[in-house]
């Protein structure tokens, strides 16, 4: 270069024909390389946690609207039928028992994974999941026994005609949910042995487990108890 182009440089000129070239800053997702940067996790939690959280806020609104649907239904028919019986409330005490035991194991099988204790972590989720099949069993088979008295999606023998759609809408929704909680805990429990997925995983999927049974809290009361027969 020049003593005459290092001067004009120097005094901020450009000569015509030349391209001046200005100093590279390092943006926020940019390194010095120019090689991308991961952004900084949102709400200072991870993001699968994050995900799960909203899945659980957008559920919760479902089965909330489901519930008021149901509510609504039950105080504008005179006629709803109140037929759940003692062997019936037995049954669904029974259930309930079972679903929060499950909730108890999740716990203990989160807090091992996260002690670092691999073994007693796969055996407490499966434990789990062992129990959330014997709630669906016990659903399953209060199921059966209305269908077989005569319970349908529009009529039953008892009262008004939309009752078997709202029962099998709003438990339908629920043994879904604990069915699919069930394969998915599986899932992970086997990626978790295999060293595919790692304890978070197990507790991101406690958390729904956890809120299956919060719903279940609010289904039996108002499903269950407030349909006892007189």
């Amino acid at each position: 270069m020049s003593e005459a182009d290092l001067s004009m440089r120097r005094g901020g000129i450009v000569r015509p024909g030349t391209v001046h070239q200005a100093p590279v800053s390092v943006g926020h997702g940019m390194d010095a390389h120019g090689a991308g940067v991961m952004e900084e996790r949102p709400f200072a939690i991870p993001s699968k946690k994050l995900v799960m959280w909203l899945f659980i806020i957008s559920d919760a609104c479902t089965f909330g609207a489901m519930l008021f649907a149901y509510g609504y239904l039950r105080n504008a028919s005179p006629d709803w039928p109140h037929h759940f019986e003692t062997s019936s409330i037995v049954n669904v005490a029974i259930m309930t028992f079972v679903l929060v035991s499950s909730s108890l194991t999740m716990l203990i099988g989160t807090r091992a994974a996260k002690a670092g204790d691999k073994a007693r972590a796969i055996r407490f989720t499966f434990i789990t999941v062992t129990l959330g099949l014997i709630f669906a069993a016990l659903h399953l088979r209060e199921w059966a026994s209305m269908i077989g008295a005569g319970v349908r999606l529009f009529a039953n023998p008892w009262g008004a005609p939309l009752f078997g759609a709202s029962f099998f809408g709003v438990t339908g929704l629920h043994l879904a949910h604990v069915l699919s909680g069930a394969v998915a805990l599986t899932v992970v429990a086997l990626g978790y042995k295999r060293g595919r997925y790692n304890a978070d995983d197990i507790e991101i999927w406690s958390l729904y487990w956890h809120f299956v049974d919060l719903v279940w809290m609010f289904v039996v009361p108002m499903v269950y108890l407030l349909n006892v027969a007189q």
